[in-house]
């Protein structure tokens, strides 16, 4: 029995279970402790920026690829062989 972690809604996925927000509010945290990391030592916006964007972009997309697996759209694609 599989389990639908996410829900489609747009460009978006928005998590339906607990184990969906978990992993969003895990990736916030993460986000959030790496922003105060980098700004610490940074002395502009555009310093700030360029340091906390590898981090942010790629835990974007970690959660993108994780919400397109674990979500219903995913399973209403038909099967290619």
């Amino acid at each position: 029995m599989q389990t639908k972690w996410f829900k489609q809604f747009g460009w978006f996925h928005l998590p339906v279970s607990v184990t969906g927000a978990i992993v969003y509010l895990l990736g916030a945290i993460f986000c959030l402790t790496v922003f105060l990391a980098v700004d610490r030592h940074c002395h502009s916006v555009s310093d700030t920026f360029y340091g906390v964007f590898p981090f942010f972009a790629c835990t974007f997309l970690l959660l993108e690829w994780v919400a397109g697996k674990t979500s219903d759209a995913q399973r209403s694609l038909p099967n290619r062989k």
